[in-house]
């Protein structure tokens, strides 16, 4: 089923600040964020077992339990299941390695086989207090694997948690599944299969206006035409975007300050928010189904809310692309 069918709006909630991400967040910020976003009329939220090893999807159902469910759509990971002993050691997460370490000290497994897979969505279901996930992504497939491991990763999850999740939309068991990845490749690879066949996709920071040349050239042309939906995660790059430091999960480079510096003159030039010019930017793409910003405080809901419906002349992105802050092959709103 096509997500556009299924998400009951553009702007969607991402939860990976609510798992402790980067920093401690009191248990009452995170709440008052929630319903924030509730209030706003937010009704798509995104969450994942990993986001501080169960934390997010605890905070997030704290207050969705106590909504109506079918007011609202939920979508959550498989490929990480959360056990109840605690970590010992130092987890090793690869790339996001210490972008938790304020979350729950539960270990953390990695397996996309189709009993974790099963075991997962049980986790989640459990922590969340709620009875169903509308949308299951297929969460950081082969992420930090390369060679030999990364093909024999992708091919557990393409005979474990892909077939899984697709008997149980069949089964009318959750509505639809996908990839919820940061790298192109295995969306590209997935898409390439006869079977079984995704109804979207999750890609976090690789549609951005810091970073989205990779993605135009092969992944989105092969989504749209397979009619295939995209959800946007990270469209502020891990922050810097918004007014942050960090980008791809740490401090950002120079190059990258320099980048979001020429894009913040643009956007002062034109008298618009960065925000704004982010998230109606991720927006643009025809494949693109929602955008999903996260947020610890119920301040940045209302201003992504504000920024979705922000007024950007036709002239900034005339000027964006002329400045060449945007792939030539980008569509712009307004056909700038």
């Amino acid at each position: 089923m096509s997500l556009k069918n299924i998400l009951p709006g553009r702007l969607g909630f991402g939860t990976a600040p609510l798992g402790n991400m980067f920093r401690a967040i009191p248990d009452e910020d995170a709440r008052a964020t929630v319903e924030a976003a509730w209030d706003q009329g937010i009704r798509y939220y995104d969450t994942a077992p990993f986001y501080g090893a169960g934390l997010a999807e605890e905070r997030l159902g704290q207050v969705l339990s106590a909504k109506p469910r079918d007011s609202y759509v939920l979508s959550s990971k498989v490929g990480r299941v959360i056990l109840d002993e605690i970590e010992t050691d130092v987890p090793d997460f690869g790339e996001k390695g210490g972008l938790f370490e304020h979350g729950n000290a539960n270990k953390v497994l990695h397996e996309w086989t189709a009993d974790a897979t099963e075991r997962s969505i049980e986790g989640t279901l459990r922590r969340m207090g709620v009875d169903r996930l509308d949308i299951v992504w297929v969460h950081d497939i082969a992420q930090d694997f390369h060679g030999d491991a990364w093909v024999n990763k992708f091919e557990e999850a393409r005979t474990g948690a892909f077939r899984v999740l697709s008997r149980l939309r069949d089964e009318g068991v959750i509505r639809a599944w996908g990839l919820g990845v940061n790298k192109t490749e295995p969306i590209e690879m997935t898409l390439a299969l006869d079977e079984p066949k995704p109804d979207g996709f999750l890609l976090a920071g690789r549609y951005t206006l810091l970073d989205h040349s990779h993605a135009l050239q092969r992944l989105l042309p092969l989504a749209q035409d397979q009619n295939v939906d995209m959800v946007v995660g990270g469209p502020y790059s891990s922050g810097i975007l918004a007014g942050g430091t960090n980008f791809e999960y740490q401090q950002a480079p120079p190059e990258i300050i320099e980048k979001v510096k020429r894009i913040k003159a643009l956007t002062d030039q034109h008298g618009i928010s960065i925000k704004a010019a982010a998230l109606q930017f991720s927006l643009a793409h025809p494949v693109t189904a929602a955008v999903i910003p996260g947020a610890t405080r119920p301040s940045r809901i209302a201003e992504d809310t504000a920024a979705l419906s922000e007024d950007i002349p036709a002239a900034f992105w005339t000027d964006l692309r002329a400045a060449g802050l945007v792939s030539p092959a980008a569509p712009l709103p307004h056909g700038a």
